[in-house]
């Protein structure tokens, strides 16, 4: 067990628990720096629909897992995000500052969808959300000079400084593009829950009276944790608009709010960590299931492509699977590993094990 002797107050709200996480953190990020060195344009383009989708979970976070607020339609801030970014540049901006615009545009559509929607929550909350959805979906169709309509839009070429970043043309360099953009969200997104903003996102989640108590806006804090997650998810939305090259409205589906929700519930709700784990098994169940049925077809002679729904039904007892065992998700369970190790061998058996009854301090009535 690592014990971590403080001399300073500067140590208490540093970023890193101490220096050795710090080294990790810069470890990994070099690593993932290296990945278009060693793996093939396949793999890579995976790694690169991983990076997005960790983005969009971090969007989606922010108002599911640190504010409490259940959003089915976050599918539309992505196609927000990818229409503004690629109806900006086409207008003659650069990418350098069409792609945070877009980001903006769709945060300030997400604080003014949030303005009247603060006030609801639980299940009203999410079927506002879905509203959202189908109005956006509507609104692409009607906004055909914009959009393109039912056709769709073609996404432009990212040149920046001269060097091209095209996801067909320039692969590494878009893999490059990504990770620099998921890396500064996420050294923004966990300042953020370091900040006076973040910890009243926390409060309102964890208990909105006692948050009211302790004098927090209640309906401005979920208006801006909703901006600031729609805001994100549109960053994702313009970067998916470049990795896809052609898209129209069929693409930002309800599907892709539902995958959403899996990748937040799935990595853990609460941790950004959760975020990337939840991208990580959103992307890869997929390929692991060609790849099994690629194996059975070719080793045993099992053919599973005629099998309709398989990957929806994997990903639906995985879901229920994390909810009855496992409600903290892939990242709760790292932390509970990490921890048995670390009191090993004074670690018991039931140490973990949920209590059956609990204090309810939040009294609505």
């Amino acid at each position: 067990m690592r014990v971590i002797f403080k001399t300073s107050y500067d140590r208490d709200i540093d970023l890193h628990e101490h220096g050795w996480e710090r080294a990790r953190m810069a470890l990994l990020l070099g690593v993932m720096a290296l990945l278009p060195f060693v793996l093939g344009e396949y793999y890579l383009a995976e790694a690169v629909n991983t990076l997005i989708w960790a983005l969009a979970g971090m969007g989606l976070m922010i108002a599911v897992g640190h504010t409490g607020q259940v959003s089915l339609g976050h599918a539309a801030f992505l196609a927000v995000g990818a229409y503004a970014e690629a109806a900006l540049m086409n207008a003659g901006l650069p990418f350098l500052v069409s792609f945070p615009l877009a980001g903006l545009i769709a945060g300030v559509f997400g604080g003014l969808i949030a303005l009247p929607a603060a006030r609801m929550s639980g299940i009203y909350l999410a079927i506002a959300t879905l509203a959202v959805f189908v109005i956006v979906e509507e609104l692409v169709i009607l906004l055909e000079p914009i959009t393109g309509g039912v056709g769709g839009q073609m996404a432009p070429s990212i040149t920046i400084l001269g060097i091209g970043f095209d996801r067909y043309g320039a692969l590494a360099n878009f893999y490059w593009l990504c990770l620099a953009v998921v890396a500064l969200t996420t050294w923004g997104y966990a300042n953020l829950l370091r900040s006076p903003t973040g910890r009243a996102f926390l409060a309102v989640r964890d208990s909105e009276v006692s948050a009211r108590a302790l004098g927090v806006n209640v309906t401005r804090t979920r208006a801006l944790a909703f901006g600031l997650s729609a805001g994100v998810t549109g960053l994702a939305g313009a970067l998916m608009g470049h990795y896809i090259g052609y898209f129209n409205y069929e693409l930002f589906s309800i599907f892709i709010s539902i995958n959403l929700l899996l990748v937040v519930t799935i990595g853990g709700l609460g941790s950004i960590q959760g975020a990337f784990l939840g991208a990580i098994l959103i992307t890869g169940v997929p390929q692991l299931i060609a790849i099994l049925r690629d194996n059975l077809k070719a080793g045993v002679g099992i053919d599973l492509s005629a099998v309709p729904g398989l990957d929806t039904l994997i990903f639906s007892l995985i879901l229920i699977g994390f909810i009855i065992y496992e409600p903290t998700g892939l990242y709760g369970r790292w932390l509970k590993l990490r921890a048995w190790i670390e009191l090993f061998p004074l670690a018991r058996r039931d140490m973990f094990r949920r209590q059956k009854s609990y204090l309810k301090t939040e009294r609505m009535r």
